[in-house]
């Protein structure tokens, strides 16, 4: 399903790197954001593919404002997530320039990167490092050293907790366990614990997953690309993660089953008493329209220790420029525009723009990250996010890795369902050796 948002939605009002810089000087010349002065792409007109959410709703909602300052025009197009990879991989497949700026799944870059312009050089010419961005959040914007685009919409991973049911914190996994095992004595009605193992096609399976394997001091690969999964505290690390399920029951009983929105949808309507899920999901724990819950059942902390340890996963859905695009240089003054930190924070602060009602508490800048008056707005949730992004890891950026990925989930679903964990793990190290040998990866 594609579709236009501003036809649901109020609106507001109304040639190479090189070549360019030799032949008008525009490196001299910025204003606001470090945009070119001059205009000298107005009139220009720029399609944008991206995921439907209220955060971007807000982002689209203030883009009047880019239009004075550049005189370049807008169209967004939205897209369900569901549809997205698709739609993104036909973009690439097509490669007629429909769109100019693509929104991804930072794991479909590197399939996708042959056609995302690198921007390197126009931020070292505008003055824009990488380093405003968490280091799990930059990395999963990049592609074999080099930067595809901005981590526009990124996440990292937090513990939601009934605070009615859970007075304390959880800080181990050790301990969800236990509060689990007693959870499940004076309120058997609620599931202590949603998971998602479910092999669903975009590998959700593997996020809670990686937080195991990556504490217990394990890998998905070693230096020669061969998998690591298979080392005896990896392989004990996956079968840990499977024993919340299979062994101790602490999960909800339809774990399984579940994807990430099952699992969501569960504690939000009471039926499970925590879930460790991306930051986004807080606002909609406690809005009427979608939850049960009040905001003053629910609670956030750090991702939980194993083994004393703590290494969570990191996610991000960049922006970057088509390669096909006829409007590179009008495509890259949008970016500037679409990144700065100022729309960053007031993105996650203002709560109604251009008429319509944004909820939004998804930031990416450190400083917003870190910045008072953001965390005054959302309940000190960015500030437990950063303490989390401290230890963050993505998947692998590599073009085989959502094949492999695909493997991974499904061994992972097969040993939650009560299958021989450490069999499912070879067996897919087997495969996934095979892919990147025949990748020329292992030699």
């Amino acid at each position: 399903m594609t579709f236009n948002r501003r036809q649901f939605i109020a609106t507001t009002a109304g040639a190479a790197l090189s070549a360019m810089i030799a032949t008008t000087g525009f490196a001299a010349d910025q204003t606001k954001y470090g945009l070119l002065d001059g205009k000298p792409f107005e009139g220009t007109k720029l399609n944008i593919l991206s995921v439907v959410t209220p955060q971007f709703d807000g982002l689209m909602l203030r883009d009047q404002e880019f239009t004075d300052l550049t005189g370049i025009e807008t169209e967004w197009t939205f897209i369900p997530f569901g549809s997205l990879q698709e739609k993104v991989a036909a973009e690439g497949i097509a490669a007629n320039g429909t769109y100019d700026v693509v929104n991804y799944l930072d794991s479909w870059g590197p399939p996708n990167a042959h056609w995302l312009k690198r921007i390197d050089e126009l931020m070292a010419r505008d003055g824009i490092s990488m380093d405003r961005y968490p280091s799990a959040f930059a990395r999963s914007a990049q592609f074999e050293g080099e930067t595809l685009g901005f981590p526009l919409r990124a996440h990292p991973q937090l513990m939601f907790y009934r605070k009615d049911l859970i007075p304390e914190a959880p800080t181990s996994w050790e301990e969800i366990i236990e509060v689990g095992k007693k959870l499940k004595e004076t309120n058997p009605d609620i599931a202590p614990l949603a998971l998602y193992y479910n092999n669903d096609g975009n590998r959700q399976n593997l996020f809670i997953w990686l937080n195991f394997l990556w504490a217990a001091g394990g890998d998905i690969f070693n230096d020669d690309w061969t998998a690591a999964w298979t080392s005896e505290e990896a392989l004990k690390a996956t079968e840990d993660y499977v024993a919340l399920h299979t062994t101790h029951g602490v999960t909800n009983p339809n774990s399984v089953a579940f994807v990430e929105q099952d699992a969501r949808q569960s504690f939000m309507q009471g039926k499970s008493a925590m879930i460790p899920v991306w930051w986004w999901a807080y606002s909609g724990f406690y809005n009427p329209d979608s939850s049960t819950l009040t905001k003053d059942q629910v609670a956030f902390t750090g991702m939980p220790t194993y083994g004393g340890n703590t290494k969570s996963y990191a996610i991000s859905m960049p922006f970057s420029i088509s390669n096909y695009s006829k409007n590179p240089d009008a495509a890259w003054e949008f970016l500037k525009w679409l990144s700065n930190p100022e729309m960053d924070k007031a993105n996650a602060i203002e709560r109604e723009v251009g008429g319509k009602k944004i909820v939004n508490n998804v930031v990416t800048h450190i400083s917003s990250l870190q910045d008072p008056d953001v965390n005054a707005a959302n309940d000190g949730i960015q500030a437990a996010a950063w303490e989390s992004l401290k230890e963050s890891d993505i998947m692998p950026q590599i073009p085989e890795w959502p094949e492999i990925g695909d493997i991974l989930s499904a061994a992972i679903a097969k040993a939650a369902a009560g299958g021989d964990t450490r069999a499912l793990m070879m067996e897919a190290a087997d495969q996934s050796n095979r892919i990147l040998k025949r990748a020329g990866r292992i030699q």
